[in-house]
């Protein structure tokens, strides 16, 4: 009996792992991009170009002062505090360019420009 359990929960332990693997080879495979918020409110790039899909874009806080991406057409949102960084995943099926901005310094805008997947 000890040993028939121990089986399963073996295999219940192998599974996991399995799906753990493969959702990181899954997620390994993701185009990702980085979008950069400098000291003085920019973005470098102003203009992110990404491929139709599901994309992931690091977000790198270099500025001493809280930013925030912001995209309504996206609806997404992020704030940073100084210094921090975090990520979006993006799943976009059509292309065209998609404007964002830092709504602390609402002068400073982006585009995200989504290509045609090849």
């Amino acid at each position: 009996m000890v040993k028939r359990a121990l089986a399963i929960v073996g295999l219940a332990l192998s599974v996991t792992l399995a799906q753990g693997l493969l959702a990181g080879s899954a997620w390994g495979e993701t185009p990702t991009f980085t979008l950069r918020f400098k000291q003085d409110g920019t973005f470098e790039p102003q203009r992110l170009e990404v491929p139709a899909g599901r994309f992931k874009v690091n977000l790198i806080n270099e500025s001493d002062v809280p930013v925030e991406f912001e995209s309504l057409p996206l609806r997404k949102e992020k704030v940073l505090g100084p210094g921090l960084s975090s990520f979006l995943v993006f799943k976009i099926s059509k292309p065209g360019e998609y404007p964002f901005f830092d709504d602390f310094h609402q002068s400073v805008k982006g585009t995200l420009v989504v290509k045609p997947a090849e």
